[in-house]
C-alpha cells in the first residue's frame, strides 16, 4: 500500500478519473471525499484537526455498507439499472479497504484472545467480543468475528 492518506489517494485517482473521462469513478470518488470532508469538518475542534487513516478508513467503510444496503433494496424493488449503478460504485470504493483478513489468522487471533481472557463458555463472550473488536477494528467485519467467537465458545 502508498504513503498516501485515503484522502490524497482520492484526490490523486480523481484526477486520473477525470483526465480518463471515467463517469463512474469520478462520481464516486467525490462522493467519498465528500463524504471524508464532511467528516472532517465534523471532527474539527481545533483549526487543524485532520482525520487519522483509521477515521478515514471508517468513512470508507460507512460508503461500502450503504452501497450494499441500497444493492440489497434494489435487488427487491427490482430496479436493476440502479442496482448496476450502486455495484460499479462499490467496485470503486472497495479498492480503499484493506485486504480482509484471512480465516487462519482470524481464528489464531481470537485462540489467543480467549486463552488470554480464560474464556471457557458463552458467558465470557462479552470479554472476548470487547477485547477482540479493540484489537481487530478496521481489519474484520464484527460480524464475522462474532460467528467465529460464538463457534469457540458454543
Amino acid at each position: 500500500m502508498s504513503d498516501l492518506s485515503i484522502m490524497e489517494r482520492v484526490t490523486q485517482e480523481m484526477k486520473d478519473a477525470m483526465k480518463a473521462r471515467d463517469k463512474v469513478r469520478l462520481r464516486t470518488l467525490r462522493s467519498l471525499r465528500s463524504a471524508l470532508m464532511n467528516k472532517t469538518i465534523d471532527k474539527r475542534q481545533g483549526d487543524d484537526a485532520e482525520l487519522d487513516e483509521s477515521e478515514q478508513l471508517a468513512v470508507v467503510r460507512k460508503e461500502v455498507k450503504q452501497r450494499k444496503d441500497s444493492i440489497e433494496q434494489f435487488e427487491e424493488a427490482g430496479r436493476d439499472d440502479l442496482v448496476e449503478k450502486e455495484q460499479e460504485e462499490l467496485e470503486v470504493l472497495k479498492e480503499f479497504m484493506p485486504e480482509p483478513m484471512s480465516d487462519e489468522k482470524l481464528e489464531a487471533t481470537l485462540d489467543a484472545i480467549i486463552e488470554d481472557v480464560g474464556a471457557t463458555d458463552m458467558s465470557d463472550m462479552g470479554a472476548v467480543m470487547g477485547r477482540a473488536m479493540g484489537e481487530l477494528r478496521g481489519k474484520v467485519d464484527g460480524s464475522r468475528v462474532q460467528q467465529i467467537v460464538k463457534e469457540k465458545l458454543g
